[in-house]
């Protein structure tokens, strides 16, 4: 019987859907509108004969037979005409449903929680659909996102540094030699710790995150000398500059941990992606506009106060933790002592 039941709801949310969608992108012919079938209080249009068609998957046709939605492909050995196949349609999909979601009614499985919240969500998601299908971007709004976002789009070559800041020159031909000899990462570190005079990067090996050409880091907070990067355009990836490369009063040993080739993406590359963040966007902001409109227009009671009397369980089970407008029960305390012939008891 449950099984039943649960058949019945989902063949009426798909009816209520399904009409939905038919008022939304009724057909404005005239033709459409003729009624090809009645089941109870259910009427059958041709323009939801012919929406249902264009919705349904080829493989789902196919089984009915040859050409049924017009256009779609099916199994060779049937001598079926395309309007014998629509009637066929018509008769075991269309009419079909019609009858579950008639007795679904009838039993009133449309008033029981689960097919309420199951309706509300179809309606919620097509809602939000027909709100995505009237968004549009123009390309001038796809223009000015890559103008505004050029960062994204346009990037200089860049060189992963890490860099040991030395007071004196003597310093950092030791410091050089010592990190040449004794190679790794590991024993850069300890070198970084050690003699680095830039305290905000010593900790970290001296990293100064990847270096473009005037200077300017992929780390915010970093700005670093372009002399830098020229010395460690000269060396190759992993390799150490061979002398010590003056950075004001200081000399800097420079390690050339990788690269990053420079990169452009022409507005034509990329349209296809900003269109997509703009639709997103507008859709967020399409939903707040929504949201704020219909609170003004239905009045939205909410006693938030109450969810504090359900937790969930162990088991994820919602349970009601205590019972609202009633004070805990105080533990039970042993009975007082009575008198009696052999004493206090």
């Amino acid at each position: 019987m449950r099984t039943r039941a649960g058949a019945s709801c989902v063949f009426a949310v798909a009816f209520v859907v399904t009409g939905f969608f038919g008022v939304v992108r009724a057909d404005q012919d005239p033709r459409g509108q003729a009624v090809v079938a009645r089941v109870g209080s259910t009427t059958i249009s041709v323009a939801d004969l012919e929406q249902r068609l264009r919705a349904t998957p080829d493989f789902q046709l196919a089984a009915l037979g040859k050409n049924a939605g017009g256009q779609k492909a099916a199994p060779s050995n049937t001598n079926e005409s395309p309007d014998e196949l629509r009637r066929k349609f018509l008769e075991e999909v269309l009419i079909k449903d019609a009858l579950f979601a008639e007795g679904a009614k009838q039993r009133k499985f449309d008033q029981s929680p689960a097919a309420r919240e199951r309706i509300d969500q179809v309606l919620r998601a097509a809602r939000i659909n027909l709100l995505k299908s009237e968004l549009a971007v123009s390309p001038d709004e796809i223009a000015a996102y890559y103008v505004a976002n050029m960062g994204r789009f346009d990037a200089p070559e860049r060189i992963a540094i890490y860099r040991i800041l030395c007071p004196t020159r003597d310093e950092a031909l030791r410091v050089l030699a010592d990190a040449r000899a004794n190679g790794g990462l590991r024993r850069w570190n300890d070198l970084a710790r050690e003699h680095s005079i830039d305290k905000a990067t010593a900790l970290r090996g001296g990293s100064l995150g990847a270096l473009a050409q005037d200077g300017s880091s992929s780390e915010p907070s970093v700005k670093a000398d372009p002399a830098l990067f020229a010395a460690a355009s000269r060396v190759k990836d992993g390799e150490i500059v061979a002398e010590p490369v003056p950075e004001g009063n200081a000399f800097a040993v420079i390690w050339r941990r990788g690269s990053m080739a420079a990169v452009h993406h022409s507005i034509e590359e990329e349209a296809g992606a900003i269109r997509q963040v703009i639709v997103r966007k507008k859709l967020e902001d399409g939903l707040k506009d929504l949201l704020k409109k219909l609170r003004a227009e239905r009045k939205v009671e909410a006693q938030p106060q109450l969810i504090d009397v359900l937790e969930v369980d162990a088991s994820g089970d919602v349970v009601q933790k205590k019972r609202p407008g009633l004070a805990p029960r105080a533990p039970a305390l042993p009975p007082a002592p009575s008198a009696t012939p052999r004493g206090l008891r």
